[in-house]
């Protein structure tokens, strides 16, 4: 069999986009599938607010999260519903929401209120409103439902945006066809969220544990120094064993792991749902990296205090940021004397981290937009490795300034 030699080129596309020469260029199924690249949208937090507190409403857009989720289900209460519709819609209209992408999650399509959520809102304030998210999705028929409203409103109202969709997988049903409703409207759709809550009675669970680990969820080691009666016999007992140690499991990885496969496949952005104890900072930070690790974008915060705790997991850390910089370099290097693969660190390199290279600059192409434009630590020079990634960032609308004091805590911000 002759082997063709592999190599990494520079192309006329940007000093930093790198090939394998070996491969025909352009997609080709049969050789090397391709995913579709995802819809970016700076989403490392994204604060839960109910529309029925006018006081939260006021203080969200400068709490510094990257998504304002805009809530009119779970959060609030059934004699509130029209109400909050209205503090929502007051609040887009009248609020400065240049700081954060804003979305809305609607009522369930099995109720009453879910259509007039949409058409109030949309029609009233939809230049202002970046998604709509769909909670308790089953199937794809949900989300073209909500999208052929959004479709018949932009089309009445003369907006020149379309209005997103995220989906909140947070039910059995949800989960078994979360690949066609990752493929339901394309143009619209922008990220799925696990709903842990909703998720958790929906297969009838026996956790109280909202996002986070249940000690029940747990295996024991094997009694050491135990002795077999005979094949296939019990453990006798016969003699005292030490202590056995017990390994806690994950309850929630199978579902995280499923969303965040089905995102990545269909160009979507997985985000983590809520943490319920808002006062456990440790438990929230190790849920996010876990989801992080998973290959999350984001996760949801009920309380403000939360936002800061996902920005900073979801944010690259300053050594991979400096280690991207020295892969780039030295990919650089090696494309230059016709090399496929390097080693950096006693670490093999080649293609596959280039890639990784770029989704991480690009991430940092985010943050930087968004911090340079709310005035954050990105307007100083800054001191981030500066390469030909490409990325866009959400648009946002001009208005005029608000308060930006802490609102109360939201503990019915659930999904």
């Amino acid at each position: 069999m002759n082997e063709r030699k592999t190599y990494i080129s520079i192309l006329a596309k940007g000093p930093d986009k790198f090939v394998y020469a070996g491969l025909p260029w352009g997609p080709r199924p049969a050789l090397v599938p391709s995913m579709k690249p995802t819809k970016t949208r700076l989403h490392r937090s994204e604060l839960a607010v109910p529309g029925s507190n006018v006081r939260m409403l006021e203080k969200a857009p400068g709490l510094g999260a990257d998504v304002v989720m805009l809530d009119l289900e779970d959060a609030v209460a059934p004699d509130d519903k029209e109400q909050a519709r209205l503090n929502i819609i007051d609040a887009l209209r009248e609020l400065e929401w240049t700081a954060c992408s804003v979305s809305v999650r609607i009522n369930g399509l099995d109720t009453h209120w879910c259509y007039r959520d949409v058409v109030d809102v949309v029609e009233q304030a939809g230049q202002t409103v970046d998604a709509i998210v769909i909670p308790k999705v089953s199937g794809a028929g949900d989300v073209h439902l909500v999208a052929t409203l959004l479709s018949q409103i932009e089309d009445a109202m003369g907006f020149e945006h379309k209005v997103g969709i995220a989906v909140l997988i947070e039910t059995a049903i949800g989960m078994v066809n979360v690949d066609e409703i990752a493929t339901a409207c394309p143009e619209r759709m922008e990220a799925m969220i696990f709903g842990v809550a909703d998720y958790a009675a929906s297969i009838q669970s026996h956790t109280a544990s909202i996002g986070g680990v249940d000690p029940n969820y747990s295996v024991l080691t094997d009694p050491n120094g135990a002795v077999r009666e005979g094949p296939g016999s019990a453990r006798t007992g016969a003699i005292a064993f030490p202590d056995r140690e017990r390994h806690w499991g994950d309850q929630w990885h199978y579902p995280l792991s499923r969303i965040a496969v089905t995102c990545r496949a269909h160009g979507l952005r997985p985000i983590d749902g809520p943490f319920g104890d808002f006062t456990d900072r440790e438990g929230y930070l190790a849920a996010a990296r876990r989801s992080a690790v998973l290959g999350y974008e984001g996760k949801w915060a009920i309380h403000p205090s939360q936002i800061e705790l996902a920005n900073e997991v979801f944010t690259p850390a300053p050594r991979l940021v400096e280690r991207t910089r020295r892969i780039i370099d030295a990919m650089r290097d090696a494309a230059a004397e016709g090399k496929g693969a390097v080693s950096l660190d006693g670490r093999l390199i080649d293609a596959a981290s280039i890639r990784m290279a770029e989704n991480l600059l690009a991430k940092l192409e985010q943050i930087e937009a968004r911090e340079l434009q709310t005035g954050g630590p990105a307007s100083q020079p800054s001191r981030l490795p500066r390469y030909a990634v490409s990325s866009a960032s959400s648009p946002h609308r001009p208005r005029t300034p608000e308060s930006t004091g802490a609102p109360e805590p939201a503990p019915g911000a659930v999904a």
